[in-house]
């Protein structure tokens, strides 16, 4: 006799959120294939969870890359690329009796619900920030041992910039920051003279390495004062100059110089032009 369905009066979720069982067969087909490719596939079986980890990242920044493109259309299969690493993770996993992908998805579901009592149960949450601190605060409850460590779960393998300013959120959740912004910017400025100290000092390179890293790290937490994403800052400033100088390229090109054969002047020169046309083209915008 087939097991009945669960009554939706049971869940805790609304009825209206309910997968329906067309979804729910498309995910039961992709989990099927993926344990097939296991078994059937040379290159699949052979892999274990080391050798394609860093895979995993790569689809991660793929996924960033279609929404720094707004590429809604490509945006899906960049997804779907990440959600088969977390199948075929768990997959692997289940092959060697450690956890199931239903255990995964429990776990996950669980911690959210946890999470989130303003939602699924009788706490109150005003805005984000207050919702951003209860995470933190039943995150912390959640761990055991005398030595667990507030900043536990920033992973040290993220870019630095977002370390950094995941670290600073994570500190910040349980109050130790700055109590305003100025004093924030006070510490970029005491960072950058140490450096600039240091360097003209020719201090070692191990002292100069130290007082820029200190002087990142400080201007990193600015940036969260300042509401900004400092990785995402960087990349986008990275971008810019990446447009300008191929634009340099591309004018040398066409007076057949290449960027090697230019002397410094020149390359300035046509830098500049650049710059001012950037310029006009945000006055156009903003007008």
């Amino acid at each position: 006799m087939a097991a009945s369905s669960p009554d939706p009066a049971d869940k805790i979720y609304e009825a209206e959120f309910a997968a329906s069982p067309e979804r729910l067969e498309a995910y039961a087909d992709f989990v099927a294939v993926v344990k097939q490719l296991r078994r059937d596939c040379p290159w699949d079986r052979a892999q274990t969870h080391e050798s394609v980890k860093h895979l995993l990242i790569e689809e991660a920044y793929e996924v960033v890359g279609a929404i720094d493109e707004r590429d809604w259309g490509e945006l899906p299969e960049e997804l779907g690329d990440v959600f088969l690493h977390v199948l075929f993770h768990a997959t692997i996993a289940e092959e060697e009796g450690r956890f199931t992908l239903a255990d995964v998805i429990e776990a996950e579901t669980d911690k959210l619900v946890r999470r989130h009592p303003h939602v699924f149960g009788e706490a109150a949450a005003d805005d984000a920030d207050a919702v951003a601190a209860s995470w933190e605060e039943i995150k912390q409850q959640e761990k055991e041992g005398d030595d667990a460590s507030v900043l536990d779960g920033v992973p040290p393998q993220l870019p630095a910039l977002l370390r950094a300013q995941r670290v600073q959120e994570k500190a910040a959740g349980v109050g130790f920051e700055f109590p305003d912004r100025g004093e924030a910017w006070g510490k970029v400025q005491e960072e950058l003279e140490e450096f600039r100290e240091a360097v003209a000092a020719d201090e070692r390179p191990e002292r100069q390495h130290e007082e820029l890293g200190d002087l990142l790290f400080a201007l990193v937490n600015y940036a969260r004062y300042a509401d900004l994403n400092p990785e995402n800052a960087l990349r986008d400033g990275v971008d810019s100059f990446t447009d300008r100088f191929q634009h340099v390229e591309r004018r040398l090109a066409g007076r057949g110089v290449s960027i090697n054969e230019a002397d410094l002047a020149e390359m300035r020169r046509l830098w500049a032009d650049t710059n001012g046309g950037e310029a006009e083209a945000r006055r156009r915008t903003d007008a």
